[in-house]
């Protein structure tokens, strides 16, 4: 439930500007989480969002520019291995599938990885489409994928 709330968060800040832990934890109770205003605190914290200037002297949540390598490589193991059931292959496309609800924030995680053999992810809400390179990384991408989730 941690996760998908926690995804849920990030799809709420990059879907429109919020300003406080009230507006977001309200927001949250409309997606049918039951939270407190603590349980949203610790959410912010964990994720490490930030506050960013949104015009005329006002801020709202966002991710830092850019997280420590060994914090999004942690966030990703844990997103794989709460939240994907299966993956498979064919010519230079991946297919993962996901519990409902967390496969943009799986897509996130791998782009937020930044692999060369990766050109993108597309994310639906059970099912992560990534697309690579050439055919011949497909099995060394899988492998990592497999790693992520052991």
């Amino acid at each position: 439930m941690k996760v998908r709330r926690q995804m849920k968060i990030l799809e709420l800040i990059n879907a429109q500007p919020i300003e406080t832990q009230e507006e977001l934890a309200e927001l949250l109770k409309k997606s049918g989480f039951e939270v407190t205003q603590a349980t949203v605190s610790r959410d912010i914290k964990e994720l490490r969002l930030i506050k960013v200037p949104s015009g005329q002297d006002r801020y709202c949540y966002a991710l830092p520019p850019e997280l420590p390598k060994g914090t999004i490589e942690s966030r990703l193991r844990r997103i794989f291995r709460e939240s994907v059931f299966s993956m498979d292959s064919s010519e230079n496309l991946i297919v993962i599938k996901s519990l409902p609800g967390s496969a943009q924030a799986v897509g996130s995680a791998i782009d937020s990885l930044d692999w060369e053999d990766i050109i993108g992810t597309v994310a639906g809400d059970d099912t992560i489409l990534v697309v690579i390179k050439r055919k011949e990384k497909v099995a060394e991408v899988l492998k990592g994928f497999e790693q992520l989730m052991g």
